[in-house]
């Protein structure tokens, strides 16, 4: 029988190797073997999700002895809550290969780095021996420094080296978290099932533990005040590197969350709450505001992200299952409407030649489905009721307002900054899409075929999980649900 998840992860390295080893006078060539690897392994992906038991808890386990000496484990599995991020994982690498298709410097080199950003970016979601977990986390740092630092934009090299250092720094506590809980005579084992189980951890040590871990997945998510490295990374970074960055990267921070903290630290994911909340209101509330100052448009994107991701932050802290399948559900729409807005960004600023907002006016009346389509994106980022943008932030503020932990005071700060997104964004779209057409805007072409129909697939899922929530409702609240029984919340 095929090993489903071994070549879902695995598959994509085939094709990196491929691509480096391809003669570099045959530019078109990488391009292509990319395209076609990466369909394949959505094709994968979607064979996964159509025979996906809603009902099942973890499955499509693929267990192997790696190192028996460490008792270090070859050990995969899919649950309700990995496997969204798996598939949003797999739409997007052919989306970013789509948006990638002039480039034109190092080809070769740039697909190799995007495949092998997919093998950790998968290996990630679906690894259940820290080990493997850990090695799948520290592979996505080499190719994306990569491409930032050799195709990114003027300031490409600082701002490599930052988001390079920013998240090795907080994977090294991440390690010791991981070395704690293996040496720790109530744990001694990297089987994250093992350990998301065992109750003979004492509060003390869980607390330290949990601190441990909150760097290492705080930095990635970013939460304030870790997170300057994020606007940095995302205006240097080519589009593909953007839409990877914002759709997968910082969700791999929340998910560490969701994953490890609270179930095999219970005890102090209710200590840390409330620490958790003050930080996801700050980010939400900070990152909002700094959002309406900017004049460069994938900086707004960028700070609408850390906002954004607030409210993931939010809905885990508050421990209850509206809040968990919002927190979850908010990782999945938020991948797909920031990687629109990307995108179009990346779109508007190849026809213009500038990304700052006072600029790009006009775009209605040069390029209409350009203009609508930012739009669209716009409304889903800013939460609007039937897209997809509502559906977790809506039930995050549910959660933590039902929940103990959380203090009402968060819940009302944090419907603050779902009126603030709403400004920033259409103060966004009004300096955009409407008024005379500037400059920079006249003359340009609209959207091409190529460029809607890397656009359409995320215009779908935006709409349809906006209007029908158990499109991925049905596949997480499982999950959450056998999370928040062995945490003893239920």
């Amino acid at each position: 029988m095929l090993p489903l998840l071994t070549t879902i992860v695995f598959l994509p390295l085939v094709g990196a190797a491929v691509t480096a080893l391809l003669p570099r006078e045959r530019a078109d060539l990488p391009r292509l073997v990319a395209l076609v690897v990466s369909l394949v392994d959505l094709a994968l992906v979607l064979w996964l999700v159509v025979r996906f038991d809603v009902a099942g808890g973890l499955q499509f386990i693929e267990r192997a002895r790696w190192i028996p000496e460490a008792n270090i484990q070859y050990f995969l599995g899919v649950d309700g809550i990995s496997l969204p991020l798996l598939f949003l994982s797999a739409l997007l690498l052919p989306i970013a290969i789509l948006a990638s298709w002039k480039v034109s410097e190092r080809p070769g080199f740039y697909f190799t780095m995007i495949l092998l950003l997919a093998v950790g970016m998968n290996g990630v979601f679906v690894a259940l021996d820290f080990v493997l977990f850990y090695v799948f986390w520290e592979l996505v740092l080499v190719p994306m420094y990569f491409l930032i630092g050799v195709w990114g934009g003027p300031r490409r090299e600082y701002a490599a080296i930052k988001f390079f250092l920013y998240t090795l720094f907080g994977s090294v506590f991440m390690l010791v978290g991981i070395l704690a809980l293996y040496l720790h005579p109530a744990g001694g084992t990297f089987d994250m099932t093992v350990l998301a189980s065992s109750t003979g951890l004492p509060a003390s040590f869980q607390w330290w533990v949990f601190a441990a871990f909150f760097l290492g997945f705080a930095v990635k998510v970013p939460v304030f005040p870790f997170h300057t490295w994020l606007p940095d990374a995302h205006v240097e970074a080519p589009t593909a590197g953007s839409v990877l960055l914002a759709g997968i990267l910082l969700k791999m921070g929340t998910y560490g969350f969701v994953r490890v903290s609270l179930p095999m630290l219970p005890e102090a994911a209710e200590s840390w709450a409330w620490f958790v909340a003050l930080l996801g209101v700050i980010s939400i509330l900070y990152g909002a505001a700094v959002a309406f100052a900017q004049t460069d448009l994938k900086k707004l994107v960028a700070y609408s992200s850390v906002s954004h991701m607030g409210f993931v932050m939010l809905g885990i802290a508050a421990g209850t299952p509206e809040g968990l399948n919002g927190a979850v559900a908010i990782m999945f729409a938020h991948g797909v409407i920031t990687g629109m807005l990307f995108l179009l960004v990346g779109m508007v600023y190849e026809r213009t030649h500038t990304r700052t907002i006072a600029d790009v006016s006009g775009l209605s009346k040069q390029a209409p489905v350009a203009a609508g389509m930012l739009a669209f994106a716009s409304f889903a980022s800013l939460g609007l009721p039937g897209l997809a943008g509502f559906v977790g932030e809506f039930l995050s503020l549910v959660g933590a307002w039902r929940s103990e932990l959380v203090a009402p005071g968060f819940v009302v700060a944090a419907a603050i900054g779902v009126l603030l997104a709403a400004a920033y964004m259409l103060w966004m779209v009004q300096r955009t899409v409407l008024g005379a057409p500037s400059s920079a805007v006249e003359g340009i072409t609209d959207l091409n075929r190529l460029e809607i129909g890397i656009l359409i697939p995320l215009v779908v899922i935006t709409v349809v999980m906006g209007v029908y929530w158990s499109s991925i409702l049905r596949y997480v609240d499982p999950a959450v649900t056998a999370l928040l029984a062995t945490m003893g919340a239920v």
